[in-house]
């Protein structure tokens, strides 16, 4: 059995945990998705009517060495976000709560989908993919091409690849500048990637407009500002996909100038 896991990481992310199951629903995915969580405060009857499949994940063991060197101050010290503006309620150390799914050892493969990413085409053929695919996190040039993004990535549940990944990942002086995404990238030495469209960044809406091709896009992912935040500084740019974003949230028909853009 395979399965699409997201990340819950508390009460905030929860509406983009309903978009993006709302999202898999308008596409038929075959799949179910799995939602990750492991704050007991999160309000998980709102996600009560969305047919989704809960799991609680343990904390993992960081050092506290490593837990000083991930706190948002310490990272945002280190290695400030000038591109753009995570929100206030982003935790970095979360992230790296996303190598729990290699425990799922009942799940033959799994496509991991962050928590702000909707899906605009099926993306069930993600599964016929190997281990250590994901897109590029392109958004600003084409040198971007050669770094990773780790919103979209296929990984086969295996004990032993999570007993191998936490000791690669803390261990005396660990320092990743972008969290998991930089883990990732690191551990896949040779990942394979995907093409952009399956993970295709709202900045690429504005920075590079050529590339954001509506009649090929199969997932939108928005990194940096989220489109349910209420102060977003990129509303005015991002307009069209922060509206996009409601319609799947509220589950309402798509814009028809989406649609005819989407060649739907």
């Amino acid at each position: 059995m395979n399965a699409y896991v997201t990340l819950l990481m508390g009460n905030n992310y929860l509406p983009g945990v309903i978009a993006l199951s709302r999202s898999l629903k308008r596409v038929d995915s075959k799949h179910p998705l799995i939602v990750m969580y492991r704050d007991e405060s999160t309000d998980l009857d709102v996600l009560a009517k969305e047919d989704l499949i809960l799991k609680k994940v343990a904390a993992l063991p960081f050092s506290e060495p490593f837990i000083k060197n991930h706190t948002r101050e310490a990272q945002h010290t280190k290695n400030p976000f000038t591109k753009g503006n995570k929100p206030t309620f982003h935790n970095p150390l979360d992230n790296f709560y996303k190598l729990s799914l290699w425990q799922f050892t009942e799940f033959k493969k799994i496509v991991f989908l962050d928590a702000d990413i909707i899906v605009l085409r099926n993306i069930d053929r993600l599964f016929e993919y190997p281990e250590g695919c994901a897109a590029p996190n392109l958004y600003e040039s084409l040198d971007d091409f050669n770094r990773m993004n780790s919103g979209v990535f296929v990984a086969e549940p295996n004990d032993e690849t999570f007993i191998k990944m936490f000791h690669a990942l803390d261990y005396p002086g660990a320092y990743w500048p972008r969290t998991d995404q930089t883990f990732l990238q690191s551990y896949w030495k040779n990942w394979h990637g995907l093409p952009y469209i399956y993970n295709a960044l709202q900045y690429l809406y504005f920075n590079i407009p050529a590339l954001w091709r509506w009649d090929n896009i199969h997932v939108i992912h928005y990194q940096y500002e989220k489109p349910w935040e209420q102060n977003n500084p990129k509303k005015e740019q991002l307009l069209e996909l922060i509206d996009l974003w409601q319609c799947m949230y509220q589950n309402t028909p798509l814009p028809q100038s989406i649609i005819e853009k989407m060649g739907n």
